[in-house]
């Protein structure tokens, strides 16, 4: 039986030890190791049948909600990075473990053609899309200021933030059939930016923008368009961005940072026909920092 628990001690809370890795991040090193509701997420229909996209489905947030659309009924094919191989197979093994189709495919979505290959295969294995969830994101901290942003990271970042979710959108939208969603991954730094992370916190107020209006774009295609804005996620990202791991998250209200299985429950419901007046929102998932 589920029982209730305090939120606060669910989870670790900080400290956690020190560590660092080179980016993009893996799942394995981390301590304590990230939560996917590998053990916990329970299923019961809500996306029966659906086919999802999900970019950054190797590890994180985009492995939870992958996880959870496939307890749910889904299949799933989502992106990752060359690197995040091994990452990648183990979303696979979960989906599959669901009962549903798993399709990892690498990708480079800074690449306007890379994104339109990705919707094309897609379609081509599931014949429409009825979810997108545009969640891949690139930050890399530097805490000496903006003069030590360089070119070559700003257009990583917003790259991979903006122009993929930009490009994926567009292409998708002709092969969502009324009823489907788009579902964005924003940020607490959209709205409360951490100078270290100037450049990132801009695309994130800037995925809130185009989520409104892109919700209002669509709704006569009857097509949802909504974000989801968590706070701090233990995710590879983490020490593979941040100078420092051992508090992260305690500045939360709640005292400790989100375990991407606390996030993925807002994805399922966003997706769900349960959320059918539901449209330009932005679901926030802060641990208790208030937005606006």
């Amino acid at each position: 039986m589920n029982q209730p628990q305090n939120p606060a001690h669910r989870h670790p809370q900080p400290e956690f030890p020190a560590q660092d890795q080179p980016h993009p991040g893996w799942t394995g090193p981390m301590d304590p190791p990230p939560d996917h509701g590998e053990d916990s997420y329970r299923g019961s229909g809500r996306l029966d049948g659906r086919k999802a996209l999900i970019t950054g489905g190797d590890s994180g947030i985009g492995r939870a909600v992958a996880l959870a659309f496939a307890r749910e009924g889904a299949d799933v094919l989502f992106t990752h990075l060359d690197e995040e191989k091994d990452d990648a197979a183990e979303t696979v093994r979960l989906v599959e473990e669901a009962g549903r189709r798993a399709i990892a495919v690498p990708c480079d979505i800074r690449e306007e053609a890379e994104c339109r290959a990705l919707v094309e295969r897609a379609v081509d294995a599931f014949g429409r899309i009825d979810v997108l969830v545009n969640n891949a994101a690139y930050q890399m901290a530097q805490p000496d200021g903006i003069e030590a942003i360089t070119t070559e990271q700003f257009d990583r970042v917003m790259r991979t933030n903006l122009y993929g979710m930009f490009w994926l959108s567009k292409f998708a939208l002709p092969h969502i059939p009324a009823g489907g969603s788009i579902i964005n991954s924003a940020s607490v730094q959209g709205y409360q930016p951490s100078p270290h992370l100037l450049d990132y916190a801009m695309t994130k107020g800037a995925i809130v923008t185009f989520t409104q209006g892109l919700a209002q774009m669509v709704i006569d295609r009857g097509v949802r368009v909504n974000a989801v804005a968590p706070g701090p996620v233990w995710t590879p990202l983490i020490p593979a961005t941040l100078p420092d791991t051992v508090e992260f998250g305690k500045q939360a209200p709640i005292g400790r940072p989100a375990q991407p299985a606390e996030m993925a429950p807002a994805y399922v419901f966003l997706a769900s026909q349960e959320a059918s007046y539901i449209t330009a929102e932005i679901v926030n998932a802060t641990g208790g920092t208030p937005l606006p």
